[in-house]
């Protein structure tokens, strides 16, 4: 199966709460998506999904110099980011829900 209309969706709700702990540049957010699970994501995937979220003002950039070389793009999260962070975790809270209604849940006639 072809996850990846399913993955883009769901990235963006996962980036934003990385980002709502505090701010951070690219690499660490593709660290802490990796560490916890997502594997094989490379910058192609991620900075899209900032640069979405960077034009749909959910996160701000600043550009600051690094202590270990190049100037790095930091993120943080906008107040419309939290906001729209907070409706993203109910509605896929519902989604995973129904979805599980009907994809591990047997119903009471089944005969299987």
């Amino acid at each position: 199966m072809d996850d990846t209309q399913l993955m883009k969706g769901i990235l963006e709700g996962c980036v934003l709460s990385i980002i709502q702990k505090e701010e951070t540049y690219g690499y660490e957010i593709l660290s802490s998506l990796e560490n916890s699970g997502f594997e094989n994501l490379g910058e192609g995937t991620l900075y899209p999904v900032l640069t979405r979220l960077n034009k749909n003002g959910y996160i701000s950039c600043r550009k600051a110099k690094s202590p270990l070389g190049p100037i790095r793009k930091y993120y943080s999260i906008t107040e419309e980011g939290k906001n729209y962070l907070e409706n993203f975790k109910q509605v896929y809270q519902k989604v995973i829900h129904n979805a599980n209604q009907i994809l591990l849940e047997r119903n009471e006639g089944d005969l299987c």
